[in-house]
């Protein structure tokens, strides 16, 4: 899942947020080395002591551009990874599903939808966050990231779901071009065929950021105060990759009920769109192992892929600003 730098001020206070806050920024004081933990949140010099002041258009901009940027770069490299967990998952398995033949089927896809998928989500969370209150408590905050998190994945997911459906689709027909399956899946299905699966990925994603937020700003903040000062980028994208390796292993069940439902032949049960059902059938027919396909590899991609994308998007947005 996605996770953004955490950055430094001239005054060495840091930003909290999903790692670092673009413009809209509430401080968060320096840990004292000695003190029994992290130090509390101070609200932001600023009319309103509860809500964050308002992203410029520069901000937004860039915001934008690096989270495109960022997300283009890591799903192409992490492609391969993705494939093979796709199959692992589909019900025909592994073998029947392509192996490793085609390690790149359905690539276009995740090409064209990356870079307005992952921009769609960084502009809603910035934005988002930056109208949601923080206040002076210390568990307000990740409640606002935790928010801003989830409605910028129902707006990504509205990119995102058509082109994982034919990515996904594509993964699993190595003999297929991306093209074929789109123009097949509009045919038989129309638009509502793009849209398989969004309420399942949406119910992914959610779960994803309730665990991975406070798991992530806890490291970070652990690290912070063990040694004596905010963490730098790297140590972000250490207790980024932690946290979002941990979130991938405990909503994998969801992710397998998401790929089931979304290469589901039309008018089948699963088809329907129903995760709890897809969830009791795949306990029925597979069990435990059923549930958790796929769990490695989708946790060393999400891993990998959290901490490669917090260089590249600190990068770019640097560029940018």
């Amino acid at each position: 899942m996605r996770t953004a730098p955490r950055r430094r001020t001239e005054s060495r206070d840091h930003v909290t947020a999903r790692g670092r806050q673009h413009g809209c920024a509430h401080v968060r004081a320096r840990g004292v080395p000695g003190a029994p933990g992290p130090a509390p949140l101070i609200p932001p010099r600023s009319a309103s002591p509860d809500r964050q002041p308002c992203m410029e258009p520069r901000q937004s901009w860039a915001a934008l551009a690096a989270g495109g940027v960022a997300g283009v770069f890591v799903d192409l490299i992490l492609f391969p990874l993705d494939t093979v967990k796709t199959r692992l998952q589909s019900p025909q398995g592994f073998r029947k599903a392509g192996g490793f033949r085609g390690i790149y089927a359905g690539v276009p896809s995740t090409a064209i939808g990356s870079f307005p998928n992952a921009a769609a989500f960084f502009i809603t969370y910035e934005n988002v966050k930056s109208v949601l209150p923080h206040g002076s408590s210390s568990y307000l905050s990740p409640v606002t990231h935790m928010v801003a998190a989830s409605l910028g994945e129902v707006v990504a997911c509205l990119i995102r779901v058509p082109s994982e459906v034919v990515k996904q689709r594509a993964q699993v027909s190595p003999s297929s071009s991306t093209l074929q399956i789109l123009s097949q899946t509009l045919y038989h299905e129309g638009i509502q065929g793009l849209y398989r699966g969004y309420k399942s990925t949406v119910l992914r994603e959610i779960p994803f950021s309730l665990v991975q937020f406070p798991l992530w700003e806890s490291l970070k903040d652990l690290w912070s105060w063990k040694q004596g000062h905010v963490v730098d980028s790297w140590q972000s994208a250490v207790c980024g990759a932690f946290a979002g390796g941990f979130a991938a292993a405990v909503t994998t069940p969801l992710d397998v009920a998401k790929t089931r439902i979304m290469l589901a032949k039309a008018g089948s049960s699963n088809a329907r769109g129903n995760v709890l059902a897809a969830l009791g059938d795949i306990w029925r027919t597979q069990g435990l192992s059923g549930l958790f396909a796929g769990v490695v590899p989708r946790m060393a991609a999400i891993s990998l892929g959290g901490f490669i994308f917090l260089g590249t998007y600190e990068k770019t947005r640097q560029l940018l600003l």
